[in-house]
């Protein structure tokens, strides 16, 4: 396979022939949008969407050692994970850097599965594989043993309940159980990137098209409709979720991203990175880095990633995710701003847009939170 040649999911020739526009994601062949992504969007808000997400990376670690292992080489405190419960946590450099954020499932009592981003699969991948010296832990990389198909949006419990007996309303946030779904084994995870209820399906890749249509039929009088990236994004965006390479970086620590709670001194023994993410946290707590807020537009002009926020002909700040939201009906973003701006409601607050400075009001983030 040549290094330029894009990776195609189980689900490719499918998308095609619904006429999706694709795009390179990662390295990968994924769908962009199918018609309309600000439909797209609202489906999902309103009733369901489906969406492929087999380009994420899928990494297995097992063994007596594999709760030490993972406790050594992430920040967070995996070996208090039950089994059939998942995680959010993130992997760091020995300097605090972000190499990638995580979420990680006890499949067993010695088996932990371990999603990355499809960016950095590898880099996580080459991590784990590195740290795993020294503990009786196997690294295995399994990103072409799933395939991983999402339903999200309120109606998405119905259309789940209507394919599988799995005891879905037992089935708490963060967590997964195995089962089948229209026939399919399935691991079957209550997980999400969208701001609302919703469910991750990792099955084998030969089932994945089977899966998908099975979704499709069940969902045809609810409607729901198939996802692509795009609206991935604002629905991610509007729920104030993170996404690696715009909020998170290797030069930002979890405290810099307002994240810090995701590192768990408490645990015990070392872990990587412990001792340069104490020092993060002292200094977050004395001297607030920039803080990570929301932005609404007054005007119509969307913000970029990378602009500047500006104040009093100063800037103060960077915007790394920027969108028209469709549930508030205006453009959005987030960005890194000084501590002294960083307040809901502070006035005087812009975007550099191409050298206008157009008025922007800070907001606490999430823009969106679901109806419970």
């Amino acid at each position: 396979m040549s290094s330029t040649e894009l990776r195609h999911t189980a689900l490719d020739a499918l998308h095609r022939s619904l006429g999706a526009t694709m795009t390179d994601f990662a390295g990968w062949d994924m769908p962009l949008r199918y018609g309309s992504e600000r439909d797209e969007h609202i489906a999902v808000r309103t009733k369901a969407g489906l969406f492929d997400l087999s380009h994420m990376g899928e990494i297995t670690v097992t063994g007596a050692g594999a709760a030490a292992l993972l406790n050594f080489a992430l920040v967070g405190n995996i070996a208090s994970v039950g089994v059939g419960r998942a995680r959010y946590t993130m992997i760091c450099r020995a300097d605090g850097g972000i190499l990638d954020d995580l979420i990680v499932y006890r499949l067993a009592e010695t088996e932990y599965m371990v999603v990355a981003n499809a960016s950095n699969a590898q880099v996580v991948l080459d991590a784990l594989t590195e740290r795993a010296a020294g503990f009786d832990a196997e690294v295995r990389d399994d990103r072409d043993a799933y395939a991983l198909i999402a339903v999200q949006g309120p109606e998405s419990p119905g259309i789940l309940k209507s394919l599988t007996d799995a005891d879905l309303d037992g089935l708490k946030y963060y967590a997964g159980l195995p089962g089948t779904v229209a026939g399919v084994p399935a691991l079957i995870a209550r997980t999400g990137y969208t701001g609302e209820d919703g469910f991750e399906l990792f099955v084998k890749p030969e089932h994945a098209v089977e899966l998908w249509q099975a979704l499709t039929k069940a969902g045809e009088g609810v409607g729901l409709v198939p996802c692509g990236l795009s609206c991935r994004d604002t629905l991610r965006l509007e729920a104030g979720m993170p996404l690696y390479g715009h909020e998170l970086t290797t030069s930002l620590t979890p405290f810099d991203a307002g994240l810090g709670r995701v590192v768990k001194f408490e645990k015990e023994g070392d872990f990587v990175g412990r001792e340069t993410l104490a020092q993060a946290a002292e200094r977050a707590a004395s001297e607030p880095p920039r803080v990570l807020v929301g932005l609404v537009a007054e005007g119509r002009r969307v913000p970029r990633a990378g602009y500047p926020v500006v104040s009093g002909g100063e800037v103060i700040g960077e915007v790394t995710s920027g969108a028209p939201s469709p549930t508030l009906g205006k453009p959005i973003a987030m960005a890194y701003v000084d501590a002294a701006h960083a307040a809901p409601g502070t006035e005087g607050v812009g975007v550099d847009i191409r050298g206008t400075h157009e008025p922007y009001q800070v907001v606490a983030l999430p823009f969106y939170k679901r109806q419970k």
